[in-house]
């Protein structure tokens, strides 16, 4: 058999729930990131529990950090390390759970139990006792939030409000009522200014990948890789037919070029067949058994046009869903036309391919085979992303959709929306560039304008590493020349997947592991 395998595993350390054991040293990670690991890691056991983001109780937890042995493992210790790191940075010298408001928005979501990973009266009963804390949760986040920013505050406004959908328990309800109360006036007289600075960011992003990072020489590799995205979306659109025109002029009509919104859901499920066929033809991933469905959103994450919602690695064998939300018909038509944008047939096979194979889906199979409880659990972001959008430039590369150009041109439009939020993030909280300038580059240098290019610069302002996509996709890409200069004739696309994925979703900075694999 070969390294692709497409039959159930029956040593997959996923099928039996959260068998691992996980000592007190990682414990301590994972207390600083329950809501991520509860979903992303399948770590159920912190079902129903809130994450203690008051100021004491943030500090107890990061004085908790780094006590009891490593493990035996050298790459297992180092990754342990980062995470630690990681934490420190986060919730200590940048004082995240006191500026922004993602932690808290996490914390308080009750959308995880709406996943199919456990009998629906469990998870129902994990929630119950979920909600019943929203009120100690509440007040600590509102003990925390004193440095909270205003462009944050009004960005991330509406998220507050929409926790409470859904919710009937009263005193839940008035719980959340105090929370969003903070959130408006902190929009209206916090902080102007949500810019973490150049050393800031570089802390940030360094830490949660525990590498060096140099934002000016990372602003420069953005210009660069965006030049590199131009001319490869300049050539794709000469060679279908529409050499004398601006390439982003084209992609604007292209895009409207889409399933209507009773057919979005039918177009993915075609995608997601394709995008698998071709992954499992070209044996791109060690793993592709498990099954993935294709569906409706859930109500609680209709907030996402796509999303991929995988199996984790610490539950039972369960389908991975490709979650698909198309507009709402009671929309204005213009919204809705917007809407369909994102499900042209010129993007979604590209989206397909991200979330479903060899994207996330695939890395979420990877992730069940992982050897070891660290590997399985501290999962970073960017790789993550990074690997799903490598994903999406590999398959150009290995000729998906060859006879069919608006793959590629999807592909490389794509690109240049990720490209431009690394260059954004930079740009803004290193002070060389306001969200209004950011909204500017991305109406320049993207297909969108508008109040979704500003929407899109404003990001920034809350996700401060939403350049995670770009950064992961060029520090595979690096890491692939190298490989093919050290392994030579014995480098293979599949050996090197592997030899990475069978890290989990490591931190960049020791991606370099992978070539002594």
């Amino acid at each position: 058999m070969s390294e692709l395998d497409n039959s159930r595993n029956s040593g997959d350390p996923g099928n039996s729930g959260n068998v691992d054991d996980v000592d007190g040293r990682l414990r301590a990670v994972c207390d600083l990131a329950m809501a991520d690991v509860r979903e992303s890691a399948g770590r159920h056991e912190y079902d129903g529990r809130i994450q203690d983001l008051s100021p004491e109780g943030v500090r107890a937890a990061v004085a908790a950090l780094g006590h009891g042995p490593l493990p035996a493992d050298p790459h297992d210790a180092a990754h342990l390390q980062v995470f630690e790191e990681s934490r420190r940075v986060r919730f200590d010298r940048l004082q995240l759970h006191r500026r922004n408001l993602m932690d808290h928005l996490g914390n308080l979501d009750l959308a995880c139990y709406d996943r199919e990973y456990a009998p629906a009266a469990e998870r129902e009963a994990a929630r119950r006792a979920h909600l019943a804390l929203w009120p100690e949760a509440v007040e600590a986040s509102i003990a925390s939030l004193d440095l909270l920013s205003a462009p944050v505050a009004k960005a991330l406004l509406g998220a507050v409000r929409g926790l409470a959908a859904g919710v009937e328990d009263e005193t839940a309800i008035k719980a959340h009522a105090r929370l969003v109360a903070h959130v408006e006036g902190m929009a209206a007289d916090g902080d102007p200014d949500a810019a973490l600075g150049a050393d800031g960011l570089a802390a940030l992003m360094g830490a949660d990948d525990g590498m060096e990072v140099d934002t000016g020489r990372l602003a420069e590799r953005a210009d660069a890789e965006r030049d590199r995205l131009m001319e490869r979306l300049a050539d794709a659109c000469a060679r279908y037919g529409a050499a004398d025109r601006a390439p982003l002029d084209v992609c604007r009509e292209l895009v409207k070029q889409r399933p209507d919104g009773d057919g979005v859901i039918e177009a993915a499920r075609h995608w997601t067949e394709k995008s698998i066929e071709f992954t499992r033809e070209r044996e791109l991933v060690p793993y592709l058994d498990g099954e993935c469905a294709v569906g409706l959103a859930p109500e609680s994450r209709r907030w996402a046009m796509a999303m991929m919602s995988w199996a984790a690695p610490g539950e039972p064998e369960s389908p991975s869903w490709y979650h698909i939300t198309p507009p709402d018909p009671s929309w204005p038509a213009q919204d809705i036309a917007d809407w369909l944008e994102v499900f042209s047939d010129t993007t979604l096979p590209g989206i397909t391919v991200h979330e479903v194979a060899p994207g996330h889906f695939s890395h979420g199979r990877a992730l069940r085979h992982a050897p070891t409880p660290v590997r399985r659990t501290l999962q970073s972001s960017a790789f993550i992303e990074g690997w799903a959008h490598y994903a999406e430039e590999l398959c150009v590369e290995e000729g998906f959709e060859a006879d069919d150009l608006r793959f590629e041109i999807g592909v490389w439009l794509e690109s240049l929306v990720r490209v431009t939020r690394l260059a954004c993030a930079i740009g803004v909280h290193s002070g060389a560039m306001t969200v209004e300038e950011g909204a500017r580059r991305f109406a320049a240098d993207t297909h969108i304008a508008g109040p979704a290019a500003l929407s899109e610069a404003s990001r920034a302002a809350y996700d401060p590493t939403y350049g995670r996509y770009t950064l992961g996709k060029l520090a595979i890409l690096d890491l692939r020349e190298q490989a093919r200069a050290r392994w030579g004739s014995g480098f293979t696309l599949q050996r090197f997947h592997k030899a990475m994925l069978d890290f989990g979703a490591p931190p960049l900075g020791l991606l370099g592991n992978a070539l002594t694999a």
